[in-house]
């Protein structure tokens, strides 16, 4: 009995899905292990600012010359300085050890996303850091309350190319975050492991069970 007892619990858990290369989450009931409430905070907001900072991007030169230019510009800057203290609490939290995804990661996929993770994270802060620049190499206006100090002294050439790579790098990470988006959807309606039911508020967690940090 207690032999038997002993190889049950150095048994590995079986993984969800027909094909265990390709699983990522163990086969707890209704998707037990969830993100804990920061994390799922830090992913939402960080989506909803790189989604509106993108979309603000897209239309400041559309906005007349002027003061509603500015304002536009203004808000795109205010947010990029917004998306970097979230960032920065994000790893903070990630980094205390609360970071860490429960599933074994022995399938290609579980490789795939945490590479895909940290290239997100990665073209976020890259992406944010070419904002400042930018805005720096522009001495943007900020609200037509004060100026940034002017690091370019006026070169166009220089506030070109640093505009251009900001651009890159924005649609790369647009692009990935869509590639993500539609992968947790892949895991929800084709392999059903449970996995996007981490990330979304209250959405097949369990009552009373305690939530996976991340």
């Amino acid at each position: 009995m207690s032999d038997r007892m002993s190889a049950n619990r150095n048994k590995s858990p079986p993984t969800i899905g027909e094909n265990r290369r390709w699983s990522t989450a163990t086969p707890l009931p209704q998707g037990t292990f969830v993100y804990d409430r920061k994390s799922i905070i830090f992913h939402w907001v960080t989506a909803v600012l790189v989604a509106a900072l993108w979309i603000i991007a897209q239309i400041i030169d559309d906005f007349p010359a002027g003061p509603l230019r500015v304002d536009a510009r203004s808000v795109h800057i205010s947010l990029g300085i917004t998306l970097a203290v979230v960032l920065a609490l994000r790893l903070s939290w990630r980094n205390r050890g609360v970071g860490a995804l429960h599933p074994d990661r022995e399938g290609r996929l579980d490789r795939l996303a945490a590479f895909g993770h940290w290239s997100l994270y990665g073209l976020a802060i890259l992406a944010v850091i070419l904002g400042m620049m930018n805005a720096l190499a522009r001495g943007d206006s900020i609200f037509n309350l004060f100026s940034l100090p002017d690091l370019a002294h006026g070169d166009r050439s220089v506030r070109n190319v640093i505009g251009r790579i900001h651009g890159w790098v924005a649609n790369t990470l647009l692009i990935l975050a869509i590639g993500h988006a539609l992968l947790a959807l892949f895991h929800h309606y084709v392999l059903r492991d449970g996995v996007m039911r981490r990330m979304v508020p209250g959405w097949g967690r369990p009552k009373g069970t305690a939530g996976e940090r991340s």
